[in-house]
């Protein structure tokens, strides 16, 4: 059953997940965390890093690891946690595929109508919720700390985030050296 409930449960986030890889993180992480209880939080952080990090997008790398963390947490075999991987992975990539075949046929015939322009005018401001959501649900106490339980981690990883952001916006550093960069200093200052 554990298979069904992945191919449907991603089917519906490629389905409904607009803004790419970075827009579904949130969808991703609020059915496998806490609607299904597949993974833990943790287990989630580590996903989305570990997604970041790995050639391809992170939509569909975090569906990946999650479909084989969720068979494993479910005490199956390496090989069927293999195949948990490959169904949720499958399940996300199905509806853009679908969509993109029928979408192109009609997109280049109606592209330039009213109607287009307006459905895509309205999609963008959903499209920035979801990057929001996906950056506000990733800053908990397991990535930044607290200050009530480590003054010395919360104020590195917060130092991080804003160098981080400040580096790759204002000063053009490409996002892999920064993701180096930040990840050798929090080993200096955080161990």
């Amino acid at each position: 059953m554990l298979y069904l409930y992945l191919f449907i449960t991603f089917f519906e986030i490629g389905l409904f997940g607009f803004g790419g890889g970075y827009g579904m993180l949130s969808l991703i992480q609020s059915e496998v965390v806490y609607h299904w209880h597949w993974i833990s939080i943790a287990e989630f952080t580590d996903i989305v890093a570990i997604s970041q990090m790995t050639p391809g997008p992170v939509g569909i790398n975090s569906a990946t690891y999650c479909g084989y963390t969720a068979a494993v947490n479910s005490g199956y075999s390496i090989p069927m946690s293999i195949l948990g991987s490959f169904t949720a992975t499958f399940a996300l990539v199905l509806p853009s595929l679908i969509l993109m075949i029928l979408i192109s046929k009609l997109f280049m015939k109606y592209m330039k109508t009213s109607l287009i322009q307006s459905i895509f005018t309205g999609l963008r401001p959903a499209v920035v919720g979801l990057l929001g959501a996906a950056t506000l649900m990733l800053m908990t106490s397991e990535n930044f700390s607290t200050p009530k339980v480590n003054l010395w981690q919360f104020c590195i990883s917060c130092f991080l985030f804003v160098a981080t952001f400040v580096g790759t916006k204002f000063f053009k550093i490409n996002p892999i050296r920064m993701i180096a960069y930040s990840g050798f200093a929090g080993l200096i200052l955080l161990y």
